[in-house]
């Protein structure tokens, strides 16, 4: 699995982990733990990165959901 930010070139640095975090399905208290920050900074950062505007995309190779078994890459039918 690949995570990409459209739009990470607004964020700092801090407001990235937090996103990546959030968005692959971290609850804020497990997000407090892995940076060692409170749970108001998490939340700060999390809504300054949300109203800079950003576009989380997770690409997933076709193999992972099963749809491609057999398959070669850029096949045609």
């Amino acid at each position: 699995m690949k995570i990409e930010i459209r739009g990470a070139e607004k964020l700092s640095f801090r407001e990235k982990q937090v996103v990546v975090l959030k968005e692959t399905g971290k609850s804020s208290e497990e997000i407090c733990q892995i940076l060692d920050i409170s749970p108001s900074t998490v939340a700060t950062l999390y809504n300054r990165a949300r109203a800079k505007g950003y576009e989380v995309v997770i690409v997933l190779p076709g193999e992972v959901l099963g749809l491609f078994k057999g398959e070669e890459a850029g096949e045609d039918d």
